[in-house]
């Protein structure tokens, strides 16, 4: 048996549009601002939000499994988000250190 409710959701416009932005490393870190879209539904999700991400900075390793789960929230209640993590260009986001070689 097939579920096409899976399948239209895809297709479907978002419902409305979420900034999450990061304020620095004092404590909140986080806001999150409403652009378009029911404002009950963003007051809903911005608060579930807040809840995962107020007291995390972004290069907390909780942070990263946090916005895994904002992301999917979003996509299950087709809220198109927007991260805007502080980090000037892309060279300043954290990469993954490679391990040290001997000799270096």
């Amino acid at each position: 048996m097939t579920n096409y409710a899976d399948a239209t959701t895809l297709n479907e416009p978002p419902r409305g549009h979420a900034r999450i932005v990061y304020l620095g490393p004092a404590s909140p870190h986080w806001e999150v601002y409403g652009d378009y879209g029911d404002q009950n539904m963003l007051e809903e999700f911005r608060a579930r939000t807040l809840a995962r991400l107020i007291l995390l900075p972004r290069n907390d390793p909780q942070f990263r499994r946090n916005q895994e789960r904002v992301n999917k929230d979003a996509e299950r209640e087709r809220i198109s988000i927007e991260w805007e993590l502080g980090y000037a260009n892309a060279s300043e986001a954290p990469a993954a250190t490679p391990a040290a070689t001997p000799g270096e």
